[in-house]
């Protein structure tokens, strides 16, 4: 599906636009990570310094960037504009929030590859449930088998390789980001071409608020003994995989079609594997292999099964 919601993006451009922000979304939990093993610093903590930092830069885009680059006035209607600020910055706490608890609790590999495994399974039960997309056979073989990725991974990991207090909580954050891909994805059908630059500013605003308590209760200012190193860390996750990649991911998930998009977000648990075994030594099992083998096979199931789809209807759009 072409530039169905009427944004100026190109295709090709929001594809590149997915790619970066996957591939820098790979690096954010190895980050959180490196915070968490030389600091006591909490996943609620850092999510909220992720968002405050993350609101700062995007603030100081927004006022550098010239007038005639800012998304033009589209008469997106007040309700409208309310509904999909407060449910991308609700989706987006609790979608990193709960990812960096899993990644604490069961580690990075396992953490990211069950989020972003688990994600499209959610996206394709809510798109059927709100949106009316059936999911068709092969829809359904995909969500089966990402459902027998995550028994794999929580009955056979062994020994403390697999947490499954971890796997519910990096469910629960693709349940997050499940619902900001929807509705993103349900708005930008709707026309309108909201400023993906402004949104995500506003959903990171409603992110340090809404976690403030809950940093401050877990402890803000973090003990470690390598202060400069944790600074600088926090830094990069506010900058990179934060700034940059939400404000490329919205734009460019308004456009592509939602099973295109958790494929290529596939990089991030690729990446962040990759990091995890040959920078942060963590060991793959032959348990967490065949399960993170069977959820990324259940999303390519899912964008085969969509890509079937939007050819019928195409064929049949031409036949009427």
């Amino acid at each position: 599906m072409s530039n169905s919601s009427g944004s100026a993006l190109s295709v090709g451009r929001s594809l590149f636009y997915l790619i970066v922000a996957g591939i820098a979304w790979g690096t954010a939990g190895a980050a959180a990570s490196l915070i968490f093993r030389v600091s006591d610093m909490g996943p609620l903590a850092l999510s909220f310094w992720r968002c405050l930092g993350g609101l700062v830069l995007l603030l100081g885009a927004l006022a550098l960037r010239p007038r005639r680059a800012a998304a033009p006035a589209t008469g997106e209607p007040r309700r409208r504009r309310a509904v999909r600020i407060l449910g991308t910055g609700v989706g987006l706490t609790v979608f990193q929030s709960a990812y960096f608890a899993a990644v604490e609790a069961t580690g990075l590999a396992v953490g990211t590859v069950v989020t972003l495994g688990a994600g499209p399974v959610l996206i394709a039960l809510g798109a059927r449930l709100t949106m009316g997309e059936r999911l068709g056979r092969g829809g359904t073989f995909a969500v089966v088998g990402a459902l027998a990725g995550l028994v794999v991974l929580v009955l056979g990991g062994g020994d403390a390789e697999v947490r499954p207090v971890g796997v519910a909580l990096a469910v629960v954050s693709a349940a997050g980001y499940a619902a900001i891909t929807l509705l993103t994805r349900r708005l930008g059908r709707a026309g309108g071409g909201a400023d993906a630059l402004a949104t995500t500013a506003w959903a990171f605003a409603i992110g340090a608020v809404g976690l403030l308590p809950a940093a401050l209760a877990e402890g803000l200012v973090p003990h470690t003994d390598a202060p400069v190193g944790v600074l600088l860390l926090l830094v990069y996750v506010a900058a990179v995989p934060t700034a940059l990649a939400y404000a490329l991911y919205f734009a460019g998930a308004a456009v592509v079609r939602a099973a295109t998009v958790s494929v290529i977000m596939l990089l991030e648990p690729v990446s962040a594997a990759l990091i995890a075994v040959s920078l942060l030594g963590e060991r793959l099992t032959a348990a967490i292999v065949l399960g993170t083998l069977l959820l990324l096979a259940a999303v390519t199931g899912l964008a085969f099964a969509e890509t079937r789809t939007a050819v019928g209807r195409g064929r049949e759009a031409v036949t009427v």
